[in-house]
Parts: C-alpha cells; structure tokens; sequence
C-alpha cells in the first residue's frame, strides 16, 4: 500500500482515492464525504460477519474430514444414507422451506425475456471489454466464412469466393429453419420487396411471403436491410449489389446479422489479475467508462490505428411506417469478487477489508452514471445495476450478499432491489440447498449458472478424504454432475426464475473448435438454459443459431413437468472404488495436469494475465481461467494424497511440462522461461498450488496466486 490517505477513518491507498474522487464521482450527486462515511459504515458493520462465514467454511471442512478419515480408517465402505444423514446433522444440508418465487423486477428484457448466448470478459482489458459489449450484433457470414464451422478454410490472400458460398449457403439453410418462406428455400430468393404491409420474396415461380409474416419487423433506417425477429432474437438481411458477395448474390444479399450476445458480463473475478490498488483501479476504470459511455481504446491492427468505442444503436423503420431503435451493445453485468479475498487498498484499524465489499460500493456507484441518463449510450433502460456474486457457500452467504447490496443501495439512496444479483450456483454447499440460496435472494434474483469447473474444485476439496477421485474425463459422466446440470434448471422453474431471470449454463472453453461447438452446445437451449457462455463475439454469433433452432420458452415448459433432479445422487461422490488405471494412464493424467497448471500460472504470475487461451499438453488452445487451475490443483492433490502419485513425480512431471510450456510460449517476448533452474517465482507457485492444495481454504487459488503476483511487480519496481 503507497501513501495511503485517511477518509472516515479508514487508510486507503491513493490510486483508489484518486479514482473515487477525481473519476467516479463527479457528475454524481453524492459528495466524497458522503461516500466515503458509507464505505467505512458498510465496512464496519458488515466485516464480523464476513469472517464468521469464512470461519463456517472451514468449520464444516474440518468436520467432513474428520468424518470420513475416521471412516476410512475403520476400513467402512461408502455408505450413502449415513453420508446425507451427517451432512444434514452439521447443516451442510438444509431442511427445504415452503415453495416461493422469484419476485424480481423490473427486469430489461434481455435479463427477463429472450433467450441468447453469453460473453464473459476480463474487463480490465478494455479492447475485450469493447468488443464483448458491441458484441450484440454480428455477421454470420463473417463467423462462418472466419472459423472451423465450415469444413476447410479460405486460400489466398484476398477474398476466396469459394468459401464464401460456404457461408452464403449454410446461412441459407439456417434461414430456412428460422426465418422460413411460405414456399420455396432462401438459396433461390431472387429479390424482396414490400408491399401492402408485407415483405414478400422473389422466387422464379412467383413471389412468396414468409410462413409467418408477423415475423418481419421492419426496414433498416438508410432501406439498405430488412428485419426479422424469431424467438425474440432479430435477424437482419443486408443487401449490396456494389459489395462482391452482395454481387454474387440473385438478390443481392450481403450479408445475415444476427442479433448474438445480448448480455455480457465484464468480469472483475476469475478472468483477470487484480492483486493491488493499482490493478483495481484499472478494472474499476474500464467499468466506470461503461457505464459512462466513453470508454474507448486505440491499439494497431493491420498496421494502422484502430479507435474502439460502444457501439450507437441501430435504427429501423417499422413495417408501420415509425422510426424505432434496437440497442447496439449487449446489456452489461458486472462480476465481482466472492466473499474470500482481502485487499489492502482500504484498510480498517490497520487491518485489509474484504475485497468483495469494495468491489460492491465502487461498482454500483459507477453504474449511477447509466442510471441517471435519459438517453444515449444506455445499459439498463428498467433502471436496474446488474452484479453477478460467484463462489458463494449456500443460503447464509446468499443472505449476506443480500444485506451487503441492500445497503448499498441505502448509502447510493436507490431505491430497494436496484441491484439485481446473479448467483453462481459453482460450490457444492450452493447446489446442495439451491432453492434457499435462491430464497434468500428472491427479490433482487435475476440468473443462476451452472460452472463445472469450480464446482468440480469445490466437489474434490470438499471430498479430499474420501478416497481417490476419477480423471477429469470420467467425472463427467459422474452421476453428481448430471444431477447438478439438471437440479439448476429443475430450481429455476420450480421458483418462476423464467420469465424473470437467466437460467446459464456454462463456458465453451475451445475458441478456434466451433464446428465442434455448434455440434454440442446446442444441448445447453435443449437443458433448458436461456443463456450460455461463449469465449468471443464470433461464437456469440454461431451460438445464436441455437436459440433460433430451440424455442427454449417451450422446452422449458416440457422440463417442468419432469421430476426433479436427484438430491442423492447430487451428493454421491466421483470416487474409484478401486484403481483401475495402469501406470501410464496415471502418469498421462499427471502431465496433463501439470502442463496446464503451469501454462496458466506462468503467464498469471509474470505478466497479469487473468485468462487466455493456453494452450494444452496436445496444443489445442483452451480458455483457461482461476477456475481450471482450481480443479487441476486439486485434482492432483488429491490423488498424491491417496498414493496414486507421489510428490517425486509430480515433481518430474513440472519439470518436463515446464519445458514444453516454455517451447509454447517461445514466440512471445515478454515470456521469462521456467526452465532450466526450475526455481522461479511462477514455476514454485505452481508446485505449491498442488503441494499445498489441500490446505487452500476451499481449495481456491487466489491466496497462492496473488502473493506470488504481487512478489514479482514488487521485483520490477525496485
């Protein structure tokens, strides 16, 4: 901490008195005293509180440990009765309330109403954050002509007309399915026009209108583009003869827009790399110039200067004859910190303050900024601050986060249920007693979301003693991850959350492999979810096609009737009976492991990077975050702690994987090699990551993470 002030009797470093006073507030009606004496009030009462739930943690994991050492060592088998009985004994398990719904409102409908991909991105980087929030509209032809989707690739250097009739007649089809004619297929339209009210398609026996003609919605504003909608999602067709698709084109056709990522959340948790004031205050900045509308950047892109802004809203002419707008930009979540990590950025009678609470007064302060406009750059037009809350244990926790922004909203003088959480349903204490969690945030609910990840960390540190888990592969197919898949969905509709909120499902971690993805995550609409993550704007676009090929509405009226998911086998743990792996098999999961802890720690510790695409031990790209680092960590601790693998080789296994991370990273100059003294700051957080996995509070990274980052910008400094 640098030159701290006092304000309201609290320290606080002076990059984030400077923000706060000099960037945030102005132009708000709330004085710097005033926020200030909130802060230090919300700090005060709520801190006891926090520690006491961070105790509870720990408590239940010292009493679940206790429990099944004591049983192993008797040599007693899995016994799942008295395994739910005892967790029920401890209040791990809650007994169920009475049925409840959601009564969240207002909502935009984007939160509330229509079905669509997700973009999550660290918003300390202002180019992603940019192009995540104008990722609302996208071309499809661009995706599909840019990416796997379509088998093959473009040759030469200019455009390949070849594969652009690739896109043009998959595009095509998709039309056909989404947007279908009353007669005929979109490959033969040979023009459009509009007449008496209608927009009808040329085909060479005649014209046709669309099978459902409400589903027109207008003229784009300068009458170069027609607009669709289909299960609340716009589709827009936009002709130019001049342009050479639009040339190749009968009638003249160039280019399929898709409206894509209508949400998304900018992300100040497990995608970046915040350790200090100085880190915070880049993310608070990116977020502020959100909300303000200003926030731009200029970087270097085919070697000239490229200037990003927030994209303005599209105009239309209604097939009425009236002028209307559509927002260009998705509508904006913000992820703040769980209720773990501390900071010294504000510290309280000398001690660090939870970061979590931090992250709620400077965020929903930013945001006054969008809720004061009457125009322009928009986020919520229902006057709603959306934050998404991640890694919370279950209902207590949900109930704090609750009162945290409650009072929030007193010290902002907003009016009660402004903020609007979103609740990650990513710790096992959280999926075991959903329905309170969710209870307990019943006014102010507006998304659940399933993440394998974080929820698999949490599901091999919670079980550490119960014996061996399954690889990663196997876990997959464990009856505990069906059971949770299908449990937050089944909650979500048993409390009305459709209609009201998002029901998410979680990220496709491969960006260069989408046809791969367009195969599989389709099944996330078919779950029922009304949204899922996406890694860039180009898979917004191609997972669009998705929510036109699944009413998800109706598929989540078919799901209701169902039976609910399965607490029992929710609870089961993915364990091997016995070890059913030969030594290679061991030792490929090991490397596996090891190569992907440490292509992501090295890039995290040494240069702040919070996600990326890091490549695996078979060089397939991979979005990795803190929440695939988790669930490797202690993946391997586990199995050291249960003799599959011995610290000697897990050892060996860094070493060589370090030599491959380092050929992987050697095209990048700000890259420090880990070999071959092995003894670098990045190199020994990884090793501790896993050696020391099992006392990680929750098995989470951060602590490990952060005084390892803050070590090397401390050695760049000095």
């Amino acid at each position: 901490m640098t030159a701290p002030f006092t304000r309201a009797g609290l320290q606080i470093a002076t990059p984030l008195v400077d923000f706060v006073e000099t960037r945030l507030l102005p132009g708000l009606p709330l004085a710097a005293e005033a926020f200030w004496q909130g802060y230090a009030g919300l700090l005060r009462d709520f801190m006891p509180e926090n520690r006491r739930l961070l105790a509870r943690r720990e408590e239940l994991q010292r009493q679940i440990d206790a429990w099944l050492q004591a049983r192993r060592a008797a040599g007693q088998a899995w016994d799942q009765s008295a395994w739910m009985g005892f967790l029920r004994e401890i209040g791990y398990l809650l007994p169920e309330g009475d049925a409840f719904t959601i009564e969240t409102a207002p909502c935009d409908p984007e939160i509330s109403e229509i079905a669509a991909p997700q973009l999550v991105v660290p918003v300390m980087n202002a180019r992603f954050a940019l192009n995540a929030a104008n990722a609302r509209w996208g071309s499809l032809y661009d995706a599909l002509y840019g990416t796997d989707a379509l088998p093959g690739a473009a040759t030469g250097t200019g455009f390949d007309s070849a594969r652009g009739a690739q896109a043009v007649a998959w595009a095509a089809d998709f039309l056909d399915q989404a947007l279908p004619l009353a007669q005929g297929r979109h490959a033969d339209v040979k023009g459009w026009r509009v007449a008496d009210g209608r927009v009808l398609a040329a085909l060479e026996t005649g014209e046709t209108p669309l099978a459902d003609p409400a589903a027109w919605a207008g003229k784009g504003a300068a009458g170069d583009s027609l607009l669709f909608r289909h299960n609340g999602l716009h589709i827009e067709l936009v002709f130019d003869r001049t342009h050479p698709v639009g040339a190749a084109s009968p009638s003249g056709l160039r280019d399929v827009v898709l409206e894509a990522a209508l949400t998304a959340i900018q992300d100040c948790e497990d995608s970046v790399a915040c350790v200090d004031a100085d880190d915070k205050v880049a993310a608070y900045a990116n977020w502020l110039g959100l909300m303000k509308g200003d926030l731009q950047e200029t970087f270097t892109k085919a070697g000239r200067d490229v200037t990003r802004h927030l994209a303005a809203d599209r105009a239309f002419t209604g097939p009425d004859g009236k002028a209307f707008t559509l927002p260009g930009r998705a509508l904006l979540l913000c992820r703040n910190v769980g209720h773990l990590m501390t900071t010294d950025a504000v510290l309280l009678d000398g001690e660090e303050t939870p970061e979590g609470l931090m992250d709620a007064m400077v965020t929903v302060t930013a945001a006054l900024h969008d809720l004061q406009k009457t125009g322009g750059l928009r986020n919520s037009r229902s006057g709603s601050v959306y934050v998404v809350k991640p890694k919370m244990h279950g209902a207590e926790e949900a109930a704090f986060a609750n009162r945290c922004y409650g009072r929030v909203e007193e010290i902002l003088g907003l009016a009660p249920g402004t903020v609007k959480l979103g609740l990650m349903d990513e710790e096992r204490r959280t999926s075991a007693n959903l329905r309170e969690a969710m209870r307990a945030l019943k006014d102010r609910l507006v998304f659940i979301n399933t993440g394998f990840l974080d929820r698999t960390g949490d599901e091999i540190h919670t079980l550490m003693q119960a014996g061996p888990v399954l690889p990663k592969a196997q876990i997959r197919d464990a009856a505990w991850l069906s059971a949770y898949e299908d449990g937050n969905v089944d909650a979500g509709l048993a409390t009305g959350l459709d209609g009201r909120g998002q029901i998410g499902k979680g990220m496709w971690a491969k960006p260069d492999d989408m046809a791969e993805m367009l195969a599989a995550k389709i099944g996330h609409p078919q779950a029922g979810a009304s949204t899922a993550w996406v890694p860039s704007p180009v898979a917004a676009v191609l997972h669009a096609t998705h929510y036109h090929r699944v009413d998800v509405a109706a598929r989540q009226a078919e799901l209701a009737a169902r039976p609910r998911a399965s607490l029992e086998a929710l609870m089961t743990p993915p364990l091997m009976a016995d070890c059913p792996l030969t030594p290679a098999e061991i030792a490929r999961e090991v490397d596996l492991n090891c190569q992907s802890i440490l292509g992501y720690v090295v890039r995290w510790v040494d240069q702040g990077i919070g996600c990326s695409k890091v490549p695996d031990i078979d060089d397939v790209g991979l979005m990795e975050d803190r929440a695939t680092l988790r669930i490797s960590a202690q993946f391997l601790a586990n199995w050291m702690l249960h003799g599959l693998v011995s610290g000697a080789a897990i050892d060996e296994s860094l070493q060589r994987m370090a030599l491959r991370v380092d050929r992987q990273n050697a095209d990048d100059p700000a890259y420090r090699p880990m070999a071959p003294g092995y003894d670098g700051t990045a190199f020994l957080t990884a090793r501790a990551l896993i050696l020391e996995g099992r006392s990680q509070p929750s098995g989470y990274t951060e602590p490990l993470l952060h005084a390892a980052r803050r070590r090397v910008k401390a050695s760049l400094t000095s």
